[in-house]
C-alpha cells in the first residue's frame, strides 16, 4: 500500500514506519515540519529519501521505500501534492498536549483544525481511500468514565476542543464527500522511541536518568488508561485496512484505569533494577485544562476492528525503561 503518513517523525509516526518496514512491500511518504521530531529520528526507523516540498510529484516518483518532506500541514498546497496515488493518509501530526494549547489556543487550532481540513481536502480530491485521524479522550473531556463514542463531549481544554474539531470534520467528509475518515481517540500513549516525548512516562523516566525528582501535578489521584506503542500501531493498521468502518470513532486504550501515584509506584522499582534508585518524588500544583478522571471502554475497536491490547502496564514500562537505556535497541 500507498501511506501518507503527516508527523511521521514524531514518536507515532517513526513507530508506525518501522512497522510498516518490518512488514516489507509499503511505500512511505512523510509530511513533517521537523519541530519536534527529527531527520535523525527518522532514520532510526529505516532509510528514506528526502524530497523538496516544491517539488513533490505523485507517490512512486521517487526510488524510496520512504520519503521524507519537510513541510507544515498548514501548506494546502503541499497537501495536495502530497496526496496524489495514496492509497491511506494516516493524520498524526499536530500541536500535541493540553499545556501548549493552554498556553496559546490559536497556534493550536490552526494546527489541529485546519491541519486536518487540508488532508481531508486533499483525501478528497486524490480518491484516497481511508484517512486515518489521530484523536485523542481529550475530545471527550470532563465526563463520568469510562470514556466510549457515545458520550456527549465536554471539552475542558482548547487540546481537546480541536481534537473534537477535527473528529467533526473527519464525520462531515465520510458522509458529504465519501471520504472514509476512521478517528482513533489514543489514551497516553508510551514506549520505546519516546524520547521527545513529554507525556508522563517519558518525562518521569527522562527525569530520573538526569537524576531529578519525578513531578506529580496535583495530588496523584487523577487517573489516565496508558496505552503501549506496539498496541496502538496495530489499532492504526486496523482502521486503514478493515472493511465498513468509514465515518467511525473508536477509543484506543487499555480498558483500565490507573493513577498518577500508581503509575509511580509501578515505574520505581524498574527504574531502581535499571541501576535509578532512591529517585525522589513530590506533588507540584494542578495543571489547568486537566480532567480528574480517564480511562476508556474499547469495546467497539474489539467488536468492529478486532483489536484490542496485548501489552500490560508492568511489562510495557520495562521495555520503555529498557530502550531509554539503550536507544539503538529495537
Amino acid at each position: 500500500m500507498n501511506w501518507l503518513v503527516t508527523g511521521g517523525c514524531g514518536f507515532l509516526g517513526t513507530s508506525f514506519i518501522r512497522s510498516l518496514l518490518d512488514e516489507g512491500g509499503h511505500s512511505v511518504r512523510i509530511i513533517d515540519n521537523l519541530t519536534v521530531g527529527t531527520r535523525e529520528d527518522l532514520a532510526s526507523a529505516g532509510q528514506f529519501a528526502e524530497t523538496q516540498a516544491e517539488e513533490v510529484g505523485p507517490m512512486g516518483s521517487v526510488d524510496a521505500d520512504v520519503e521524507l518532506i519537510a513541510g507544515d500541514i498548514l501548506d494546502e498546497g503541499l497537501a495536495l501534492r502530497a496526496a496524489e496515488g495514496t492509497d491511506v493518509i494516516v493524520h498524526l501530526a499536530a500541536n500535541t498536549g493540553v499545556a501548549p494549547s493552554v498556553e496559546d489556543p490559536r497556534k493550536d487550532c490552526m494546527s489541529n483544525v485546519i491541519g486536518v481540513l487540508n488532508y481531508l481536502e486533499a483525501a478528497r480530491h486524490a480518491d484516497v481511500k481511508r484517512f486515518v485521524f489521530a484523536s485523542s479522550g481529550a475530545a471527550v473531556g470532563e465526563v463520568e468514565p469510562p470514556l466510549h463514542e457515545e458520550l456527549a463531549s465536554h471539552p475542558v481544554s482548547p487540546y481537546g476542543s480541536s481534537k473534537l474539531a477535527g473528529e467533526g470534520y473527519c464525520s462531515a467528509y465520510y458522509r458529504t464527500f465519501g471520504v472514509e475518515t476512521v478517528a482513533l481517540r489514543f489514551g497516553n500513549v508510551y514506549g520505546p522511541l519516546s524520547g521527545h516525548k513529554n507525556s508522563a512516562v517519558a518525562r518521569f523516566i527522562k527525569r530520573a536518568m538526569d537524576g531529578e525528582t519525578l513531578e506529580i501535578y496535583g495530588d496523584g489521584t487523577q487517573t489516565r488508561d496508558f496505552i503501549y506503542i506496539g498496541d496502538l500501531i496495530r489499532a492504526i493498521k486496523l482502521a486503514a485496512t478493515v472493511e465498513n468502518v468509514g465515518g467511525e470513532v473508536f477509543q484506543i486504550a487499555t480498558s483500565s484505569e490507573t493513577s498518577v501515584q500508581e503509575l509511580i509506584d509501578k515505574l520505581l522499582p524498574v527504574l531502581a533494577s535499571a541501576g535509578m534508585k532512591d529517585v525522589e518524588v513530590r506533588q507540584t500544583a494542578p495543571r489547568l485544562g486537566d480532567v480528574q478522571r480517564n480511562y476508556s471502554d474499547t469495546s467497539k475497536a474489539d467488536r468492529l476492528l478486532g483489536w484490542r491490547t496485548q501489552v500490560a502496564l508492568d511489562e510495557g514500562l520495562s521495555r520503555t525503561v529498557e530502550w531509554f537505556m539503550d536507544p539503538g535497541s529495537p
